[in-house]
Parts: structure tokens; C-alpha cells; sequence
């Protein structure tokens, strides 16, 4: 009612309580290629105990240069301004970064509704404007730190500024540069737009201008931008987005992480993230005027993609997730008699999976965090060793401890030079964890002041921590479905 300001207003409040109530971990990458990377590079102690010259921890990834510095950089720009101001307490590093994406997202939101309003009635964008609130998947997802994140809400920038049939508010430039820029964040965001933009050239009358006053400037821009960061934080030319595509495509390497057969996206991926959205999203497709099928391909087209690589993960599909909120909205608008019970019916059903992984499934890897952050303020800060025997990366690091405290996990790299007899650090434990702590701490004096466990692993070890003289100080929900090495609980030992 009170026009675009008031509903940005209002979009940006429900995002920022979205944003506090999502207190559980998705996956290490919302840490490690991001806040953890963005650390190292905005605090620096050239002089901290235990030669901790950066603070922040890099992972094989940095060293191999699949991963760009142009997003950590979004984040080591706040670090930096909260370090200036003398506001750099650990809780507002944690929160800041999340507040901001949120905000991001709110002015998504907003801009998927406008881009309906343009292209529909201003009905059809508020039912659009509904699904995309209520979606359980996006709330999980959209306040993260993820490149996901990032990719998924400049995509819905982009999408506003595409020149679709009938909208007259398309900008090849501006829709170019955000897909550039989404590209130089996270590589795969070519993958939906390449429908998006053949189609885009197939209809244009003037080709050769949009390729040579659009397409070449931007690219040369944002592809030049990327390398000059690049080059300034790994101190070589690097070209990430050819690295990141031999590793993933090539190579095919990213099996090492798991994989699952070809059909998942179809038959899980997608069903999950849309959840009770997906009769919805259906309905929308059969009901979606012809010039809409191109989103519709695009959906296909990324999902088909994303199929033919070993491995999959949820979050990959995220970015196709504004589109599908398209069409549910689209057929929300034209159900009539049924609209009240079925917007209820949506909102209802996605409240419980959205509260549920937002607030009780996997918290445990940040709730633990806070008994880390107790050691700096502790005088025993330099005589503090904490080690997370966990599969690898399950918690933060350094980004949500702010403090040079000596800190160990698990090392877990995939082998690069061919090896087929690798077995990573992480492995290597996990086969035998007794024989392998006995080995390590050979001598008392290297023994860590602190280990930080799940409790499937405290039987296996239990000789280990009482001849050692550890006791526990610590016991940490962490989820209802515990599966292989991750436990329903974290344990947190302190020697005597």
C-alpha cells in the first residue's frame, strides 16, 4: 500500500529476522571460501605467537587457484571498516557479513517482484512476491555467506534487466555486467544464462552492436577487475575461472567429495528445494504463456547440467530456485477458489522445514565456537592448542574466533598428482583414531590443551583421554539425524 520504499522497508525487516533465525551450518564453503579467506585478508599479525604472520586459513583450493579474492573481498571490506572503527568483536565479524547478504536479499526479492509487476499485474507479482518469502530452501540459504548466495541473487538482478518479450525495461549492459560479475564469483553461474542469452542474440536485430558494445567491454572489464585482485592477493597472474573449470569439468575431480548418480537432481535435488512449492511450479508451467518457456528451459537446462557432473549438492541448484518461484506464482494468481487455502497451505508447510534447519538441525558447529572464543579472553591464551578431531572443516576457524589462538583440524586435500593410492590426513585418522593419537602425541608436551570431537568417536578413544587426563567440560547438541562420523553431539575436552 505504500508504494516501492514501504515494501522494501518491509522486505528488508523480514529478511534481517531470516537472517537471526538461521543459527546452524550448511556446508564449510559458507566459512572456508569466504569469511575464513576474508580474515586472512583483512587482519594481519606479522609478530602473533606460534608465527601466525595472517590470521585466517587457507585451503588447498587457494593454493591451486581454483578460488577468486573477489568475493572474500566484499567481506574483508567490512572487516576492515569494523577494524577502522574499533568494532572488530567477534560477534559482529560473525553477524555483519549476514546482515549484509540479507539486505542483498531483500533488494532481490523486491526486484523479482517488480520485474513480475513489469512483465504481469501487480497481482501476479505479489503471489511471486509470496512464493519466493515463504520458500523453505531460500530462507535457509539466502542469508549465507555462500558463492551460491551471491551467484542466485545476482541472478534475479540480472533477470531484471533482460529483454524479455514485452518488457521494455531490458538493459543488455546492465544484465551482461551482473552475469559477469556472477561469473567471476562463482563460474558455473554461466550455466542458466547461456539459454538466457542465445535466446537473447537469436532475437536481436542489431548483433553485431550487442557483441561488440556489450558482450566484449563487459567482459574484458570484469574479466580484467578479477585478475588485478587476484593477481594483488596471490601475488601471481592467476586465471581462476579456467582452473576452476579444468578441476570440476575436465578433471572431474570434485567426486573426491561424493557422488550420485545422474538422475538425483530430478528425483531429490529439485523435489527438496522446492518442496511443497513443486505441484505449484508444475501447474505454473502448463498455465505459463509461450513467452516464459525460456525459463522454464533454463530450470532444464541447469538441471541437466548440473546432472552430468559426479558430484551434487543441493546448493548448486539454488540459482534456478527465482525462476521456479516464477511459475508457482503464476498459477497461485490463477487457482481463484483456491487461492486462500493453498497460500495458507504453503506458508504452513514451509514454516516448520524453514525453523527446523534454520534453528535445530546442525547448530552444533557454531554453537561450540563460543567455548573457543572463551580462550582469548583467557590469560591461558598462549598456552591454548585446540584440536577439532572432526571430518574436516565442520566448524568455522579463525573468522568466528577473532583471536591468534593455536588451532588443528583434520586435513582432508584431494591428490592432484595422480596418486591412486592417497588417503588424506582425515582418512588416515578415521581408520584407526587411537592408534593414530597415540602416534601423534607421542609426547606430552605436544598434546593439545583442548580436542573438540562428535561423540560417535568418544568410545573408540575413551583409553586415549583417560590416560592423557582429559575431562569433558563441554556437551554440544548438534543434530537429530546423526550419519557416519557425525554425531548427534559435540564433545568438548579440556586437559587437566
Amino acid at each position: 500500500a505504500g508504494g516501492p520504499a514501504a515494501l522494501l522497508a518491509l522486505t528488508v525487516g523480514l529478511r534481517t529476522l531470516n537472517c537471526f533465525l538461521v543459527q546452524t551450518s550448511f556446508v564449510p564453503d559458507e566459512y572456508w571460501q569466504s569469511l575464513e579467506v576474508a580474515h586472512r585478508m583483512a587482519f594481519r599479525y606479522p609478530l602473533g605467537p606460534h608465527g601466525l604472520n595472517n590470521y585466517g586459513y587457507l585451503t588447498w583450493e587457494w593454493a591451486s587457484g581454483l578460488r577468486g579474492y573477489s568475493y572474500p573481498l566484499i567481506f574483508a571490506s567490512i572487516y576492515k571498516a569494523l577494524q577502522l572503527l574499533a568494532k572488530d568483536d567477534v560477534q559482529l565479524l560473525i553477524w555483519v557479513p549476514r546482515l549484509s547478504q540479507a539486505v542483498l536479499a531483500a533488494f532481490a526479492d523486491v526486484k523479482l517482484y517488480s520485474l513480475v509487476r513489469h512483465l504481469e499485474n501487480a497481482e501476479t507479482a505479489k503471489y511471486v512476491y509470496f512464493c519466493q518469502l515463504c520458500s523453505w530452501f531460500t530462507w535457509y540459504s539466502c542469508t549465507r555467506t555462500l558463492t551460491n548466495t551471491m551467484e542466485t541473487l545476482l541472478t534475479i538482478f540480472a533477470l531484471s534487466y533482460y529483454p524479455i518479450k514485452g518488457s521494455k525495461k531490458g538493459s543488455s549492459c546492465k544484465y551482461l555486467a551482473l552475469i559477469a560479475f556472477a561469473i567471476v564469483i562463482r563460474p558455473t553461474a554461466v550455466i542458466p544464462w547461456i539459454p538466457l542469452v542465445f535466446s537473447h542474440f537469436l532475437q536481436e536485430q542489431r548483433k553485431a552492436d550487442l557483441i561488440l558494445h556489450n558482450c566484449i567491454p563487459v567482459g574484458l572489464v570484469t574479466v580484467g577487475t578479477s585478475l588485478i585482485i587476484d593477481r594483488v592477493f596471490f601475488g601471481k597472474w592467476v586465471l581462476v575461472q579456467l582452473n576452476f573449470l579444468k578441476f570440476n569439468v575436465l578433471q572431474n575431480l570434485g567426486t573426491f567429495y561424493g557422488s550420485h548418480p545422474w538422475h538425483w537432481y530430478f528425483t531429490q535435488g529439485l523435489p527438496v528445494i522446492l518442496g511443497t512449492h513443486l505441484p505449484f511450479f508444475i501447474y505454473g508451467c502448463v498455465l505459463a504463456p509461450k513467452r516464459y518457456r525460456i525459463f522454464l528451459m533454463t530450470v532444464i537446462w541447469t538441471v541437466l547440467v548440473y546432472s552430468t557432473l559426479s558430484h551434487k549438492e543441493f546448493r548448486f541448484i539454488y540459482p534456478v530456485l527465482p525462476f521456479c518461484m516464477f511459475f508457482c506464482g503464476y498459477s497461485l494468481k490463477h487457482l481463484k477458489a483456491w487461492r486462500k487455502s493453498a497460500a495458507s497451505f504453503l506458508l504452513l508447510s514451509n514454516l516448520v522445514p524453514a525453523l527446523y534447519t534454520g534453528l535445530i538441525h546442525q547448530r552444533g558447529s557454531l554453537d561450540v565456537m563460543s567455548h573457543v572464543q572463551q580462550l582469548c579472553s583467557n590469560s591461558s591464551q598462549s598456552q591454548a592448542f585446540v584440536f577439532f578431531m572432526m571430518p574436516c572443516h565442520s566448524t568455522p576457524f579463525y573468522s568466528h574466533v577473532h583471536c591468534p589462538l593455536k588451532m588443528r583440524f583434520l586435513q582432508c586435500p584431494p591428490d592432484l598428482t595422480g596418486n591412486e593410492s592417497y588417503i588424506d590426513e582425515a582418512d588416515v585418522f578415521y581408520s584407526n583414531p587411537l592408534s593414530w593419537l597415540n602416534k601423534e602425541f607421542h609426547n606430552d608436551t605436544l598434546l593439545p590443551s583442548h580436542l573438540i570431537f562428535f561423540n560417535v568417536l568418544e568410545q573408540e578413544i575413551s583409553s586415549f583421554l583417560a590416560l592423557r587426563g582429559y575431562e569433558k567440560m563441554a556437551t554440544v547438541f548438534h543434530t537429530h539425524v546423526p550419519q557416519g562420523r557425525v554425531g548427534s553431539h559435540i564433545y568438548v575436552y579440556r586437559k587437566k
